[in-house]
């Protein structure tokens, strides 16, 4: 019975060294592994991550007050075209204003011209000219649209919706039937603007009323309490 359980307890000695021998040389395998390089991202990937990722850091600060610090914008689109992408619009993450390519409008000129129905979430709209132009029905959540001149532009039915307008010109605009909400408004130039039958946010309302630039009756289709 010694001699049995003496090489029993052999045999058990021998498997721990067994197994303690195969751990030891499976180590080094996993570290391998993981010291393995990435697989390398194709450059047009990147770009699209890289526009995506300007949009989301937009779409979640909401709307820049002039009196806090400004994003910090990329230079312009080189693309000779981009300004006629505001005829197409975005179409990837509309609600969101995440796309897979920058929808950049600034210093474009579109007097006069027909945007109605289009998406233009999360575009770049510093110093464009939109005078005149018609933007019924537009999407335009969480614009940039700071010194941007909507001199007489009709958004009517449009959604408003965390825009930063500051230092715009919105004088006589036309927001019948609007959907305005989260939107900042200084140094806004609200002369002559409709807001007649528009759905106007609690804080939207406060921000409105304080421009001076808003008075008599368009005071009074905002809301305001004086």
């Amino acid at each position: 019975r010694v001699n049995a359980r003496t090489h029993t307890l052999a045999t058990m000695a021998l498997c721990m060294s067994t197994s303690a021998s195969v751990a030891k040389v499976a180590r080094p395998a996993v570290r391998a592994s993981a010291e393995e390089k990435p697989a390398s991202v194709p450059r047009r990937v990147t770009k699209a991550l890289a526009a995506a990722a300007l949009s989301a850091s937009i779409a979640l600060a909401g709307p820049v007050s002039s009196a806090n610090a400004e994003i910090r914008l990329p230079p312009l689109d080189p693309d000779p075209e981009r300004c006629e992408r505001a005829f197409v619009g975005n179409t990837i993450g509309q609600a969101n204003a995440v796309s897979d390519r920058i929808l950049d409008l600034r210093q474009c000129n579109y007097v006069d011209k027909d945007l109605s129905t289009k998406t233009l979430s999360g575009a770049l709209m510093v110093d464009a000219t939109f005078k005149g132009a018609n933007m019924t029905e537009v999407v335009m959540s969480k614009a940039y649209a700071v010194n941007a001149d909507f001199t007489g532009a009709n958004f009517t039915n449009a959604v408003v919706d965390r825009v930063t307008f500051d230092g715009a010109n919105l004088s006589n605009a036309n927001f019948f039937n609007a959907v305005i909400t989260g939107a900042t408004f200084e140094g806004t130039n609200l002369a002559g603007a409709q807001f007649d039958e528009a759905l106007i946010g609690k804080e939207d309302v406060k921000k409105l009323c304080e421009n001076p630039t808003l008075v008599e009756e368009t005071r009074f289709q905002v809301g305001c309490r004086n």
